[in-house]
């Protein structure tokens, strides 16, 4: 494509959008710049601190466990509270406990308050994928999604690199920094973006159904209930890339460096061609998408059996990582679509609870299956439940219309959409083209999805989230 028209093509992906989406995307690429310490736990604990692969992913499956805990908690103060107040505590939360952290050395006291990190990392998810909700209008969705989670991974392809480095002279440092960073962001957040959550117009009484939301309407969303289960399959999948993978790496003599320069891969390809995906996969049938981004995943990740040097690592990488471009974005503008306008906190706190569950069970499953078995078999695992994932999508998609939406959940955003030139050039929104020299990115995602912890969100993305 030529120069002019990849230009427009990114004036054309970025336009149109509010102010208080772009602010709430510095703040999630600014988070994800300083996010060391999900990346690095695993080899931190069995290089560094000398502990088996079992306890790195008990650890872990802890940090996953307050995730769990919070998600819903934090899912109904996005509801009643907002969004604004729940994303300043668990933003500053996470900065104290990270900090924390880096000073622990007994193995139950780094337990614990790797529990403590996973409640306040998560709890800022809900509210961050219910305010982009609330900002963006119906049909620009996919498109921030796909920006949001474009921050989450130009700040990941960074942070990794710089991090694989910074482990190698002091883990500590990696804890402060993402310490101090996220305190950053929460200043960000308390400064530049207002209270986003709609103002209810009726009450139960008078019919008004999203008045009505709770937690046990959740849970009786029989079709909504069905997606959030098969994104747990693909958090699952997803999060090997950060317990599975640096732990069989670390196991078959590789460095933090060598995992950092592999798993980078994932960032910067998500920098690159997420754009032009986005443009690809916005106007598709999302069926294809998920059945195709699911099988992408597992045998992405189950050709990772075969790999013996870094640059075998990275092709697998390469794998994965485009399943986790086309799913993110599309996973959650159907988890928003679902979702009713008042219950979107509660929505989104039981979806970011199934990569918080994922980032509780993938991890004691990797160290066992490791620690018994070898890492092949984790790897053949991940394809197995990658085609389960398909064929639980290809099931559920088709018995739903082409128009998702529950009544009343594509209101207009709250704020005035600026017009694309507005968009680009108001004095009050973070300069684009400072990023995009360097192939400008999610937030995670996102993801965000997803990470752990990613995810994005994220998942961290969504599972690598803010």
């Amino acid at each position: 494509m030529p120069v002019a028209g990849l230009r427009r093509a990114a004036r054309e992906t970025v336009s149109g959008l509010p102010r208080e989406f772009w602010w709430l995307w510095t703040s999630t690429l600014v988070n994800r710049l300083g996010a060391f310490v999900a990346t690095f736990m695993a080899l931190y604990l069995t290089i560094d601190r000398g502990y088996s692969a079992t306890y790195a992913g008990l650890v872990a499956a802890l940090h996953g466990l307050g995730g769990v805990v919070s998600s819903l908690g934090a899912g109904v103060m996005t509801d009643r509270l907002g969004r604004r107040p729940t994303l300043l505590v668990a933003q500053a939360s996470t900065a104290l406990s990270v900090a924390l952290l880096g000073f622990m050395r007994d193995p139950v006291a780094i337990a614990a308050v790797a529990f403590l990190v996973g409640m306040a990392s998560n709890a800022s998810r809900p509210a961050v994928q219910a305010m982009m909700a609330d900002i963006v209008r119906p049909e620009d969705r996919i498109r921030a999604f796909s920006l949001n989670y474009w921050a989450i991974n130009l700040g990941f392809a960074v942070s990794s690199m710089a991090a694989g480095f910074i482990a190698e002279v002091s883990y500590l440092a990696g804890f402060m920094i993402e310490a101090g960073m996220t305190l950053v962001c929460a200043v960000l957040v308390f400064v530049k973006l207002p209270e986003s959550r709609p103002q209810r117009t009726g009450s139960a009484d008078a019919g008004d159904k999203d008045a009505a939301v709770s937690l046990g309407t959740v849970v009786r969303d029989g079709r909504y209930m069905s997606v959030v289960g098969l994104s747990f399959l693909i958090a699952v999948i997803f999060q090997q890339a950060y317990v599975g993978l640096p732990v069989a790496m670390g196991d078959a003599g590789f460095t933090p460096a060598d995992f950092g320069l592999a798993i980078a891969v994932n960032g910067i390809l998500i920098v690159v061609l997420q754009i032009p995906v986005t443009r690809f996969i916005e106007h598709r049938d999302p069926r294809l998408l998920l059945v195709g981004s699911s099988l992408l995943a597992g045998y992405g990740f189950g050709l990772t059996a075969f790999a013996g040097s870094v640059g075998v690592f990275a092709l697998t990488v390469c794998v994965w990582t485009l399943a986790e471009i086309v799913n993110a974005p599309t996973q959650t503008g159907l988890v928003v679509r679902l979702s009713p306008v008042h219950g979107r906190g509660r929505y989104q706190g039981m979806y970011t609870m199934s990569w918080a569950v994922a980032s509780l069970v993938a991890p004691l499953m990797s160290g066992f299956v490791i620690d018994r078995w070898g890492a092949e078999w984790l790897w053949g695992v991940c394809a197995v439940v990658g085609t389960v994932a398909a064929a639980g999508y290809w099931g559920l998609m088709r018995g739903l219309p082409d128009d998702a939406s529950p009544a009343g959940s594509e209101s207009p955003a709250l704020s005035e959409t600026p017009a694309p030139s507005e968009a680009l050039a108001a004095p009050d929104a973070p300069a684009l083209s400072k990023t995009s020299v360097a192939s400008d990115a999610p937030a995670l995602a996102g993801t965000p999805v997803t990470g752990p912890g990613r995810a994005a969100g994220d998942p961290e993305a969504e599972a690598r989230a803010v």
